[in-house]
């Protein structure tokens, strides 16, 4: 089996850590290498952040000095002050506000380099999935993908948000606090705010740990009656059919019974964290406070010193009333951000090799030489499949279900690299050229055809980049669909709906084929090209493939041979192998697996038509 290759070489190391190694993670995207300009804004929001706490430490001393002023206090300096109790009252007013200004001019600075870090993620991440292999993504649900990207990026930008806005924010407050407290009053003022916050801390960190469990479970509980739920509803007839609107209404009920319980603990743990923190709070501020009035009754503290303890002791209590909410969000988001970085971890298993060579497709040969190829290893697929499909050649592989068919044309587009032998076009090995342009050259109709929640000219245009209407509409014309188009109220600008299910298959199949066909690449792959159409549509769409295979290296993969009976070359595939290949008529006289192949759908075609 293939070892996965190395991790990709665009995805930083740190992109891979977790806790501190996920924060760090973010650095390089806020403090990006040459860019300057994104630099200085990082630095001029970091200022306006200090600048509104620096004001926000000083108010209380303003609004000290103004009662001071108002009560006489001698030798305050607030009563020395020539602009009076009136002054310092708006000089009080006028910090509040500027603190507010200071941070939201950080807001508005930073905003620019946020966004533009959450782009620069989002992306990344956006492209590296598409880099990973095919393997990978049957393996993955793709709305699990999606989820995680939204998740990530969100947890990045909630990251930001309250690591520079308000935790580091609440941290640079809450020293200032204890050291103006210290400088203005005394030490003891200063460790019992420390020890107040120490102790609403460690409780908040305490409980809120606890709770996160309970609301896990709650999450889960709510998961799992919201999946029952949206299972009942899915399966609306079948409900119906069996009578069954009770069992199932007994059914989500018990899940939500289950969500009830877990809901209430939830609830009863918060009310719980929120008398704790408000009791701990609440003792810290009636100990300062006794301590100030006994200063102001003993005549070493004013008034307005006691104002101002009171002040200090409310304005940080407003941020930490966030804590246990903020450290609860945080460990999620870390946890968001680190699944998101594991995914940018995720090696791509099929890359191109150093000093890769762009295909240069001339005659169309392609040559597989002792093919060896399993998806799991302890299950080959291909067993030392050796074939040439020679230039404008048209072969067909046929067989059952598990064969290999489909498997020949992944490997040729490179969704996989081969266990063994090579796969060569024009004698380029598939390995050794950018898959970009081998890409370029091969178009492919498959079997079920996945439309874009778009319009149908949308989805036909995307076969070639900067298409004109005349080439889109000359493309539709020749997969029998454009007549079908301008029948529409809306014509080209009809929208298909998510995966084109607003359209029938026939409908979706031929769309496809267009968007081939407007891609005109010089080799082909039909995987059960006309497989959703009917007989009569069959027959003109494949006189139409078949005129678009000439002077095109074109691989088919049918089960019906009748789509097949016109190729060149016809390979009979078992257990990975050629058994048989030849002309249709050729494989007839053969008399073997082919001939019983055609005449077992030859008679199932007749009895179709009779009934």
């Amino acid at each position: 089996m293939r070892r996965p290759a190395a991790a990709d070489s665009t995805v930083p190391d740190s992109l891979k850590g977790r806790g501190p190694g996920t924060i760090r993670s973010v650095v390089p995207y806020l403090w990006p290498e040459g860019e300057p300009g994104v630099k200085l804004r990082v630095v001029t929001a970091l200022v306006l952040l200090l600048l509104s706490k620096l004001v926000a430490i000083v108010t209380p001393v303003l609004y000290k000095w103004a009662v001071d002023a108002l009560a006489g206090t001698p030798d305050d300096p607030g009563t020395l002050l020539p602009t009076g109790a009136v002054g310092l009252t708006v000089a009080y007013g006028v910090a509040r506000l500027m603190s507010v200004a200071f941070a939201q001019g950080r807001d508005a600075v930073f905003s620019a380099v946020g966004q533009r870090a959450l782009r620069r993620i989002a992306l990344q991440t956006f492209e590296h999935i598409h880099r990973l292999s095919l393997r990978y993504h049957i393996t993955r649900k793709t709305g699990g993908l999606s989820r995680i990207i939204e998740r990530g990026v969100k947890g990045v930008d909630f990251l930001l948000r309250i690591l520079l806005f308000s935790l580091g924010p609440l941290i640079l407050e809450l020293v200032l606090t204890a050291a103006v407290l210290w400088w203005l009053l005394d030490i003891t003022y200063m460790l019992v705010v420390v020890a107040t916050i120490a102790v609403y801390v460690v409780f908040t960190f305490i409980v809120t740990e606890w709770r996160v469990r309970m609301r896990r479970e709650m999450n889960d509980r709510d998961t799992e009656a919201n999946q029952k739920a949206v299972d009942s509803l899915l399966n609306f007839e079948t409900v119906k059919y069996f009578n069954a609107e009770a069992r199932e209404a007994a059914r989500y009920d018990r899940a939500m019974a289950g969500y009830e319980v877990a809901a209430n603990r939830t609830n009863t743990s918060l009310a719980f964290l929120n008398l704790g923190q408000s009791a701990i709070i609440t003792l810290g501020l009636v100990v300062v406070m006794v301590m100030a009035a006994r200063g102001v009754e003993a005549g070493t503290l004013s008034v307005g010193d006691f104002v101002m303890v009171n002040a200090y002791m409310i304005q940080i209590t407003m941020p930490l009333n966030f804590l246990g909410s903020m450290y609860r969000d945080i460990r999620q988001a870390l946890v968001d951000m680190a699944e998101m970085f594991e995914l940018l971890g995720q090696p791509a298993e099929v890359t191109d090799r150093a000093g890769a060579q762009a295909l240069r497709v001339g005659a169309g040969e392609i040559a597989f030489d002792r093919v060896d190829f399993g998806y799991d290893p302890e299950r080959p697929i291909l067993r030392g499949l050796t074939l040439t499909v020679e230039p404008g050649q048209t072969v067909a592989f046929v067989g059952p279900s598990g064969a290999g068919k489909s498997t020949i044309g992944r490997l040729l587009f490179r969704f996989y690299d081969v266990d063994g032998g090579a796969i060569s076009i024009d004698g380029q090995d598939l390995r050794d050229v950018t898959q970009t342009s081998l890409h370029a050259a091969i178009g492919v109709v498959p079997q079920d055809t996945v439309l874009f929640n778009d319009t149908i000219r949308y989805n036909i245009a995307y076969g070639r980049e900067g298409a004109t209407d005349a080439e889109i509409e000359s493309a539709a014309r020749a997969a029998r669909i454009h007549d079908f188009i301008t029948s529409l109220p809306q014509g080209y600008a009809t929208q298909v709906g998510e995966r084109g299910l607003k359209l029938s298959g026939g409908e979706k199949q031929r769309v496809g084929i267009a968007r081939t066909l407007l891609k005109d690449p010089p080799i082909l792959i039909l995987d059960e090209a006309t497989s959703a159409l009917d007989t009569a549509t069959e027959r003109e769409i494949q006189a139409q493939l078949d005129q678009m295979g000439q002077g095109r290296s074109v691989i088919m993969i049918a089960h019906r041979l009748s789509t097949v009976a016109g190729a060149d070359l016809i390979c009979v595939l078992e257990d990975g192998r050629i058994v048989e290949q030849g002309s249709h008529d050729d494989l007839l006289a053969l008399e073997g697996r082919y001939a019983r192949l055609w005449a077992r759908q030859a008679a199932e075609a007749a009895e179709g038509e009779a009934a």
